[in-house]
């Protein structure tokens, strides 16, 4: 029996499958968000070679999408905790979002009597954030300030409300916390249970998400915390990067507990 190909039925199916391949997203390997090096694409994986962090295939899209540099404010009172503010701020600044700090004036603070901070931003000029983050450390200086608490209900198109530790006072006298699942500082259950009667209040959970609203437990559970939201926003390789180039391995990804996934 004879058989006869089609020369012209072969021809067609290899033009589809040209334009198939072409249409087809190119990867490349792109260092996580942490500055101007994540700019640069490889053909190849490895390890970038401005910073040392390992390369990310994705394609040009998914690059593009995650490039959006997040505005961050941290509102930082007088006494606030070092740790509480220092991890979180290291893990967004490896996320490459700009972050700046806000307080009640711009007169110099101390953290636990101890590191001077000369804040950017006074609430009174401090620009828009799409993240607003508030510590603990001598929280009730900024939760019963009627100063800070108007200028946190004032704050418009935020994307995200985030506390560590004692922060979530800020968070609930602000009424952000009000029919919301939270957790803070482990001392401060009680306290906070009974100044938020509206919320539910958690221990011995590293961070809560409600989706648009994240409150973490003590000092260095905001970093668990942080990288949450960093997976959130830039994805689980990127945050589990960050992780390991901080050295930090007392993130487990889902961790804490995860309420709603969106906004």
């Amino acid at each position: 029996m004879q058989v006869v190909i089609s020369t012209n039925h072969l021809s067609a199916q290899t033009k589809k499958a040209a334009q198939t391949k072409k249409a087809q997203p190119q990867s490349n390997y792109y260092c996580p968000p942490c500055g101007d090096c994540d700019k640069t694409a490889y053909k190849a994986a490895g390890k970038c070679p401005v910073c040392g962090m390992a390369l990310v295939k994705q394609t040009a899209e998914e690059h593009n999408k995650n490039e959006k540099r997040y505005k961050v404010a941290f509102y930082l009172q007088d006494g606030v905790e070092v740790l509480d503010f220092a991890g979180p701020m290291e893990v967004f600044a490896y996320a490459n979002f700009d972050v700046f700090t806000v307080s009640a004036t711009k007169d110099q603070i101390k953290s636990q009597g101890i590191l001077k901070i000369t804040p950017d931003y006074s609430i009174d000029d401090s620009p828009h954030a799409d993240i607003l983050v508030f510590f603990g450390g001598n929280a009730g200086n900024a939760a019963t300030n009627p100063k800070v608490i108007d200028w946190v209900k004032k704050q418009t198109n935020v994307d995200y409300y985030f506390s560590v530790c004692t922060g979530a006072f800020i968070l609930g006298k602000a009424g952000l916390l009000d029919n919301l699942t939270a957790t803070t500082f482990h001392l401060s259950i009680d306290d906070l249970q009974r100044e938020i009667p509206k919320a539910k209040i958690l221990k011995n959970v590293r961070f809560v998400d409600n989706g648009k609203v994240i409150t973490t437990a003590g000092i260095s559970a905001g970093i668990d915390g942080a990288l949450h939201l960093v997976e959130k926003i830039r994805g689980a390789e990127t945050a589990k990067q960050i992780a390991a180039y901080m050295e930090y391995d007392k993130w487990v990804p889902a961790e804490g507990l995860i309420i709603a996934k969106d906004k």
